[in-house]
């Protein structure tokens, strides 16, 4: 398929069937028995090495990656970095500000959006009509999204955000602390632990954004411009979207 011809958009790929493989795993053991679901979260590796634990140190493994990025992250984790920034020549520094301050706007609305959905989630848990093994669930169904969101379609892309792709994402590197926004409320090392991590991938992102905020924009870093992008995840999402706003406008 055309869409496959980058090497990258294949690993993309791969680990797409990798969480969507992890996703199922633990949706079967919550259709088996939900709290034993949890139970393993709170298991101490003492009493035997189980699913949940290897989970537990994939997740804090990617976010660690996050939060000092290696060569090999994607374009759109990996623009804060200072090597991924090539100046484009004389650009407008009145640009750029205007650029931050319209990215901050539609920032902090994607926020208020996702803290109002999983605010209706922490309403059902605390009236009881939800609880930690559905927590535990709705993260791994967040795990999947992070991609569905990079690969398939995104909703804060396309009606929040409205930045072009991920790479030129302004909330990219926020993926981390939505997925384990749940975890806050499970009231266990295994949630805090990831709550709190995610949380710190978020902070070094923005401490990024606010100090070099150049190095996010296609109009002063040349890293970002479409000919010179190497992840190209925009080829299925871009046709995804226009059918489903089709779809949407009729």
């Amino acid at each position: 398929m055309k869409y496959f011809k980058t090497w990258k958009m294949k690993v993309y790929f791969v680990k797409f069937a990798f969480r969507l493989g992890a996703v199922l795993i633990m949706l079967y053991l919550y259709l088996r028995d939900k709290e034993a679901f949890y139970e393993y979260t709170i298991t101490p590796v003492k009493r035997g090495f189980n699913f949940m634990h290897l989970m537990w140190l994939i997740f804090m493994g990617l976010m660690s990656l996050h939060l000092i990025p290696p060569k090999f992250l994607s374009m759109g984790g990996g623009k804060k970095r200072k090597v991924n920034y090539v100046p484009v020549e004389g650009y407008s520094e009145l640009e750029l500000l205007r650029f931050v301050k319209n990215e901050n706007t539609k920032a902090w609305r994607s926020m208020l959006a996702w803290l109002g959905l999983n605010s209706i989630f922490a309403i059902l848990f605390f009236t009881g009509v939800i609880g930690k093994p559905e927590l535990l669930l709705l993260m791994s169904i967040y795990f999947l999204c992070d991609y569905i969101c990079i690969l398939l379609f995104c909703p804060f892309q396309t009606f929040g955000q409205k930045d072009k792709c991920c790479v030129n994402c302004r909330i990219y590197d926020w993926g981390h602390f939505m997925m384990f926004t749940p975890c806050l409320l499970m009231n266990s090392f295994f949630g805090w632990t990831l709550f709190f991590m995610g949380t710190a991938v978020i902070m070094s992102w923005e401490f990024a954004w606010t100090m070099h905020p150049e190095r996010f924009w296609e109009g002063s870093n040349q890293v970002l411009k479409c000919a010179n992008c190497k992840d190209q995840t925009c080829t299925i999402k871009r046709r995804n979207t226009k059918a489903i706003l089709s779809l949407l406008k009729r």
